[in-house]
């Protein structure tokens, strides 16, 4: 059920008005777990500016609406009427002549032809105990009987044949991969260019008809759009606002460089999304993002008159010191295991190309190890199949799995742990990110164990702060294991050095994410970037 969606104009006035302005801060997501936008949020808010933060509500949520310090948070209901579903896909026969128009049709003959046998074995037992008497006879019975089974058998073959072919179809349409696919997304691109999106997958198109009104009732004089799909809401929102003759600037915070994802199945989806993102990207008035590296390559991939700022996911020390009266759960406690027995923890997302297996893999080789993943859920499908391997290894008394703290909690949970590890595969965005985890556990005065990711091995490598693996390599993941634990001080002096970690917290990116927003209300970032 959609939440109940208040009057924009009421949050309004409950807000009030602000001598700094308005910013409309926007997220693809549920806000939970996120806590980048938590933090850009409550800080802003705490430096003097009116700060709304627009979600998406995922229909889990038991409430729409609530503050963070002094921002607004509220979940919008996004209907998802645009977004391609296979069986809305058309072209089946074109792509599987043979396949069935669904894979319900295809269930339903399938169970069809199971129904029929069944009730001519029932005639065949009935035949043979007398207790059916034919009009042909028992003989002319009999032949017809198997007449008829030989009919089904051939019918249940050519039920199985199109269902194999309907199940390639699924796939073909999950990926969008055949031939003739590829074929229409070159076409559109070609025809189109940056507006092939339109065509390739109009599904964004949800979040601006769920956004956008509730964008422009709340009247903002900075709109902040987390990641690409918000930047063309925020785009849109942007060029309203100014044709109907308000300053609007726009803000995009770009989490990563959209070209060197690989996560979607669906081949059709990253020309679309980089084609989006592409033909909006000229209308933000700033540009800021998560690493140095990633600045550099979205300056040069856009064309930027001005390098994006960029603002670390740093941990926030101040907000986790107003909490320092509550109770924090206990990593070790949630283990089962005593202050003494070595422990490697692994925070943050759960995928298989975060290379968490090789954590599993390296417990025999490491008798006295435990290794706890903390995860959005320990159901995850991936999570589980760690836990399954752990099992057919031996070793599934030392994995432990469990959810998320909230963000203010993650450093002291994690600093009873011995060891970080970050075994991330070699991907085009883990190269050029120090990612949050690696901030998390700095502050956490942990020894890192990090794979050989371009940006994250070099720092580490220059701090002294961990090891250096080759990732997927379980050899080498267990000697760089075994150095850590064997002398952890070496590693951990690398915190004591004066200076290190002030850079890295939230703090300072705040000044750096309140900069902007200033520089944009004076009017010195309009149109700076194209």
């Amino acid at each position: 059920m959609a939440p109940d969606t208040p009057d924009p104009t009421d949050i309004s006035a409950r807000i009030g008005a602000s001598s700094r302005g308005r910013i409309v801060m926007l997220v693809d997501n549920s806000v939970h777990g996120d806590s980048r936008v938590q933090k850009q949020a409550s800080s802003a808010a705490a430096a003097g500016w009116d700060v709304i933060l627009l979600g998406k509500y995922s229909g889990k949520e038991e409430e729409t609406t609530w503050k963070l310090g002094d921002a607004e948070v509220r979940l919008v209901w996004v209907k998802a009427k645009m977004s391609t579903r296979p069986k809305d896909l058309r072209g089946a026969p074109m792509r599987r002549p043979l396949a069935y128009s669904s894979e319900r049709v295809a269930e339903f003959r399938a169970q069809q032809v199971k129904a029929w046998r069944a009730d001519l074995r029932v005639r065949d037992a009935a035949l043979k105990t007398g207790d059916d008497r034919p009009v042909l006879g028992s003989a002319g019975g009999q032949m017809w009987l198997t007449a008829r089974k030989g009919a089904a058998k051939v019918t249940g073959r050519w039920v199985k044949l199109r269902t194999r072919h309907t199940n390639k179809l699924r796939n073909i349409r999950r990926t969008r991969s055949a031939a003739l696919d590829k074929a229409t997304t070159a076409f559109w691109l070609k025809t189109m260019g940056d507006r092939a999106w339109r065509r390739l997958d109009p599904g964004v198109w949800d979040f601006e008809l769920a956004y956008g009104p509730v964008i422009d009732e709340l009247r903002p004089d900075i709109i902040h759009a987390n990641d690409f799909r918000m930047l063309g809401v925020g785009s849109r929102a942007r060029l309203r606002a100014r044709a109907a003759g308000r300053k609007v600037s726009l803000v995009w915070d770009a989490h990563e460089y959209l070209p060197g994802v690989r996560s979607w199945a669906n081949q059709r989806k990253l020309p679309a999304m980089v084609a989006y993102e592409r033909e909006h990207a000229k209308y933000a008035d700033a540009v800021m993002t998560v690493s140095g590296g990633l600045a550099d390559l979205l300056q040069k991939t856009h064309h930027l008159s001005e390098r994006p700022a960029v603002v670390l996911n740093a941990p926030d020390a101040a907000e986790a010191s107003r909490f320092t009266g509550l109770p924090v759960p206990d990593l070790r406690g949630l283990c089962g295991i005593g202050p003494d027995v070595p422990l490697l923890v692994y925070s943050g997302l759960a995928a298989r190309q975060r290379g968490l297996d090789i954590m599993v893999e390296g417990l025999p080789e490491l008798p006295e190890a435990h290794v706890a993943f903390v995860a959005s859920s320990p159901e995850l499908p991936y999570v589980r199949a760690l836990v399954k391997r752990a099992e057919v290894l031996g070793v599934q008394d030392r994995v432990h799995a469990m959810p998320y703290v909230p963000h203010w909690q993650v450093v002291p949970f994690l600093s009873t742990a011995d060891v970080g590890v970050i075994p991330i595969h070699h991907w085009p965005n883990h190269e050029i990110a120090l990612i949050t985890k690696f901030f998390e556990y700095s502050h956490a005065r942990l020894p890192l164990v990090v794979s050989d990711v371009k940006t994250m091995a070099e720092v580490t490598r220059e701090t002294g702060q961990g090891e250096v693996f080759e990732a997927e390599n379980v050899t080498d993941y267990v000697r760089a294991v075994r150095a850590v634990l064997n002398e952890p001080k070496r590693y951990t002096a690398a915190y004591e050095v004066e200076g290190r970690l002030d850079g890295w917290t939230w703090e300072a990116q705040a000044k750096v994410l309140d900069g902007v927003y200033t520089r944009l209300m004076r009017g010195a970032g309009d149109g700076q970037n194209r």
